[in-house]
């Protein structure tokens, strides 16, 4: 028969405290993020599978919210701190990153660099994850590095390309809205790759004339960012 060991109650009662007392702090830790696509339907699906695919628990550190606005380059930003407000309002506590998610497309310069200097003299400040041309680039560096100016329509060619070319197929056909693509892109290319191509990228240009950086893209850094509140997690949970 077995040996029944029994614990002080004393103990017990110090480890519960002691457990309480590190769930408090954990949870104190809790980042709040809030994601602001220009786009309705194609930056905040990738987003949502994106946050989808973070691994379990990792949300009760970090509380994404992403809200697809359909407004223009120049209103985004102001449109991000209305939601910033809203938000705060409904937790009750502060939004600790705000990211605006858009591409140039075809608005005027001024209105594309204008967007990314408000966001940036914003207080708080509003991060920019924008894209030069179209957000479709970001899908693209995951197979190649691509460092000419592309058209929206050789975009959908070519990711239709490195899409079937990585899965062997001959059939895929680029649908702009679609859910699958964060799957696409995990299955068929490397976001490592992605995020490297997207850095060299970046490396080309010294300038604020930001209109002018084409092709370039600013959303490996808030995919870096998300990738770090995962690290930040798995570690807390090792202590």
């Amino acid at each position: 028969m077995a040996n029944i060991i029994k614990i002080d109650n004393a103990v017990l009662k110090r480890r519960a405290r002691a457990e309480k007392k590190r769930k408090t702090e954990f949870k104190s830790k809790r980042k709040f993020y809030l994601i602001v696509c220009e786009g309705e339907k194609t930056e905040p699906n990738y987003f949502e599978s994106l946050k989808s695919s973070l691994p379990k628990g990792v949300l009760e550190l970090t509380s994404i919210d992403i809200d697809g606005t359909g407004k223009n380059t120049l209103s985004i930003i102001e449109e991000a701190k209305k939601l910033r407000k809203k938000y705060e309002e409904k937790y009750l506590r502060k939004i600790d990153k705000v990211w605006t998610v858009f591409d140039k497309d075809s608005f005027p310069s001024k209105n594309f660099n204008n967007a990314i200097n408000k966001g940036e003299n914003s207080k708080p400040k509003i991060n920019c994850a924008w894209t030069n041309e179209a957000f479709e680039l970001w899908y693209l560096l995951h197979f190649n590095y691509y460092n000419t100016g592309i058209t929206r329509q050789q975009y959908q060619k070519l990711i239709e390309r490195e899409i079937n070319q990585s899965a062997n197929k001959t059939d895929y056909k680029y649908e702009k809205n679609s859910k699958e693509m964060f799957s696409l892109l995990k299955n068929y290319g490397s976001q490592d790759m992605a995020i490297r191509n997207a850095e060299k990228l970046e490396s080309l240009y010294l300038d604020r004339s930001y209109s002018n950086h084409n092709p370039c893209t600013k959303v490996h850094k808030l995919i870096k960012e998300l990738l770090h509140l995962t690290e930040e997690y798995a570690s807390q949970q090792q202590v």
